[in-house]
């Protein structure tokens, strides 16, 4: 009761993301530079504007109960505290998407925190979440939730991930690189799929995996997703970013 207590006020906290990239343009409206601070590679998109499969293949490796649950996945904990009894390891935290939403936007120095901490927020974010989903809708979370995710090469939210891995807009990508953004999530420095295509493949056949497992593509659409030779298109972006970044320096 104590730890609750001592949570953030539901009616006073800000779940939306904040710091956003800068573009400055010249008198002809052409962009001479960006300016980027700390955390702040964003470029704000609502949800209309982003593929429903990039939305499903978040659920799908994330929260696949996300538009069934009221902020809290008891099956996820429940599943997750008998795999930690079994294995002796707690690291899987069946965290929806609603949690992910308040723990990068609401509680800061996560990343740092001890285990007893790290309990403390678990409990209050599970709380939270519950008090922000009677507040707010599905949609509501999607939307901030894509514009706030760390998804590596200095990238917050799909757009700006879209951007640097593909060179377009997230309202042009296929399945196949749908995919690629969502598998990077759980840890955006392992599932870079610049630095590492091998492990982002792995990753991204388990998200179209989980997606047509649960009934979002059929067999035909994963098959075609796989057969995408994605990462070389990865790569040719990066070549074509990295040479703008040095003509522009």
């Amino acid at each position: 009761e104590q730890i609750i207590a001592e949570a953030p006020d539901i009616n006073e906290i800000d779940a939306t993301p904040s710091g956003y990239m800068s573009t400055v343009l010249d008198a002809k409206g052409n962009v001479t530079a960006q300016l980027v601070g700390t955390g702040s590679n964003r470029v704000y998109v609502t949800l209309d504007e982003i593929p429903e499969e990039l939305q499903k293949a978040f659920v799908a490796i994330e929260d696949e109960r996300f538009y069934d649950h009221n902020g809290i996945d008891l099956r996820g904990i429940v599943r997750a505290g008998i795999k930690g009894v079994t294995t002796g390891h707690f690291s899987e935290g069946a965290s929806t998407i609603t949690q992910q939403l308040l723990k990068n936007n609401v509680f800061d120095g996560w990343t740092t925190e001890n285990s007893s901490q790290r309990v403390k927020r678990k409990l209050q974010e599970q709380y939270l979440a519950l008090q922000l989903e009677k507040k707010v809708s599905k949609d509501w979370i999607m939307e901030n939730y894509l514009n706030t995710i760390n998804l590596g090469q200095n990238t917050l939210g799909v757009q700006a991930a879209s951007r640097r891995y593909f060179g377009k807009d997230v309202s042009e990508l296929n399945l196949s690189e749908c995919s690629v953004i969502a598998g990077i999530t759980q840890n955006p420095s392992k599932y870079n799929p610049i630095s590492h295509p091998e492990d982002n493949a792995v990753r991204r056949e388990k998200v179209l995996t989980n997606m047509r497992d649960q009934g979002y593509i059929d067999d035909v659409q994963y098959e075609a997703a796989m057969q995408d030779n994605v990462y070389d298109r990865i790569q040719e972006t990066n070549t074509k970013w990295q040479s703008s970044d040095s003509n522009a320096t």
